[in-house]
């Protein structure tokens, strides 16, 4: 039942969205963490034990308004599955190796750096004027490596819409998560595919997928790679008010993937831009699905397209 009322809410709302606007800002407040509350499942779809979440929330570029919305959802999702306990922050000490130790899985909520350097911890940094900048870069640099060893070594990671500009220079980050940001058009209504219905981490959608409202992101650098196994997709040619010149007609962009790196799991999942989204109970479900896997609770194929 929540699934057909979400889907007839959408459907409508598609019917009268035009190209290049945006959704209204919806406020943080109680009613809204009740309803998303009521629409979040009640349990988690792989038995585990209980385990540790970090959801970082700093952005030093472009401010999503939805940050705080996204925060709050994972933590309602990780409470009403019973399945995490999901610790907030916008420290960046969280990535000092010690303080790393203490999460199963981090979660990088649209933590989106300065288009300068696009490196959010050289960002913050920076702040600090009573340094110099080599060894503000060689701090950067450092925590950087930190969570890529974190995951090599069996930690989880899970990046969310804008969070792939995090690192957005740094090929070492580009192909831990699998790929960078190049480009978005406007904010479009979108119908999302299944790469494979059968997979056990898309098993909340129907087989036909979903419309959703969003920015489609369009990436570059270790995206040519393939390193990862694909969930969501949209089909190019849909898409509107591409960049001139680079517009694609044909094939597909994806949406969401899963990869093993080392010991680690890692997913990237674009939607979403926009806090209604997370009244699709479908959505939510993916997401707790897709936290169970980077802790390690899912045995799914991985197998990237490039092999």
């Amino acid at each position: 039942m929540k699934r057909i009322i979400f889907y007839a809410i959408v459907s409508i709302f598609s019917l009268n969205f035009a190209c290049g606007q945006s959704l209204p800002e919806v406020t943080l407040d109680q009613a809204w963490k009740a309803k998303i509350k009521a629409l979040a499942p009640e349990k988690a779809t792989f038995p585990a034990k209980k385990k540790n979440i970090l959801v970082f929330s700093l952005h030093t570029g472009f401010n999503h308004w939805v940050i705080p919305h996204t925060e709050e959802m994972i933590k309602i999702i990780g409470e009403t599955s019973g399945a995490f306990t999901v610790i907030g922050s916008k420290d960046i000490a969280e990535f000092e190796a010690k303080n790393l130790k203490k999460y199963d899985a981090v979660i990088l909520n649209n933590t989106c750096s300065k288009p300068d350097h696009r490196n959010l911890f050289w960002d913050k940094l920076k702040e600090d004027t009573t340094k110099d900048s080599v060894t503000l870069m060689k701090k950067a640099q450092e925590l950087e490596g930190n969570l890529l060893s974190y995951v090599e070594n069996g930690g989880g990671l899970m990046v969310l819409h804008g969070g792939v500009t995090t690192q957005n220079n740094s090929w070492d980050f580009s192909r831990l998560l699998g790929a960078s940001f190049d480009y978005h058009p406007v904010q479009q209504a979108i119908q999302v595919r299944l790469e494979d219905p059968n997979h056990p981490l898309v098993q909340a959608f129907p087989s036909e997928g979903f419309n959703h409202i969003d920015e489609p992101y369009f990436y570059k650098n270790a995206y040519a790679e393939l390193d990862f196994k694909p969930l969501l997709y949209f089909n190019n040619a849909e898409i509107k008010s591409q960049r001139k010149g680079q517009e694609l007609t044909e094939g597909k962009t994806y949406v969401a993937w899963i990869r093993a790196e080392g010991k680690g799991k890692v997913m990237y999942a674009s939607p979403s831009h926009n806090a209604q989204s997370f009244e699709n109970p479908d959505l939510l479900q993916f997401y707790l699905d897709g936290m169970q896997y980077v802790a390690g609770d899912v045995e799914c194929d991985e197998t990237p397209i490039k092999k």
